[in-house]
């Protein structure tokens, strides 16, 4: 009598099939994860955006003044798909506090003319507004002691620029103190004047390179700009 039991042949997957599934496996998922990755960068990247132009930084190089006065100016606009608030105007890696940004956001003023004009010097004066200074044309700028354009308000820390002239039709731009970041909805512009703090640049400084940074959240960038002399 047989003593041994029969064991039953049964079928199994090779180790090079099961290798091969396993090396699909992981190349589905890795592409799955890079693919899902990519559109997620793809999707905040064009959420987000920031742009700003026409940026200036006039510095006063009359000698014997102390301090220097330097003022600045640039073009903002929300490129993105979503609200951001421009929270961080730098110059020479010095923030400019909220408190010396002076801007215009309404859209009947911002005009694309107003939005892509040179922009003007217009003073480097103590006060709290930018005060007229030899050079400026005629009417160019305002301080608030004068009659206000139609939807600005009268205020100590209001200045009216026209860009292109008093007799211009173009309608001159009404620029308030700010107290905090700045709000713009996707596609919304905003045109911004700022003093820059005393002990940044001197008359030295006139005609060097410098560098402007506009930043909302953690969108924007530095740019490049030559300070201008004025006197």
């Amino acid at each position: 009598m047989n003593m041994f039991l029969r064991t039953k042949n049964r079928k199994a997957i090779s180790a090079v099939l099961t290798t091969l599934i396993i090396l699909v496996a992981s190349v589905v998922l890795g592409t799955g994860v890079v693919l899902y990755g990519t559109s997620l960068f793809q999707t905040g990247a064009q959420s987000s955006g920031v742009t700003a132009q026409g940026a200036h930084v006039w510095v006063n190089a009359t000698s014997g003044i102390s301090p220097t006065y330097v003022w600045g100016a640039a073009e903002v606009r929300n490129s993105g798909e979503k609200i951001l608030s421009v929270d961080q105007i730098s110059v020479r890696g010095s923030q400019i506090p909220f408190a010396n940004w002076y801007y215009d956001s309404n859209p009947t003023r911002v005009t694309t003319a107003n939005f892509q004009s040179q922009l003007n010097f217009t003073g480097t004066a103590t006060t709290a507004y930018i005060a007229a200074h030899p050079g400026v044309t005629s009417g160019m700028m305002q301080s608030y002691a004068a009659a206000a354009p139609n939807g600005c308000a009268i205020s100590s820390t209001q200045f009216y620029i026209n860009e292109f002239g008093l007799l211009s039709t173009n309608p001159a731009m009404c620029f308030t103190q700010a107290s905090g970041p700045i709000s713009l909805k996707p596609g919304d512009r905003v045109v911004v004047y700022f003093q820059v703090p005393t002990g940044i640049f001197t008359t030295v400084d006139a005609g060097s390179q410098s560098s402007v940074a506009i930043y909302a959240g953690s969108v924007g960038a530095p740019q490049s700009i030559t300070v201008e002399s004025k006197s």
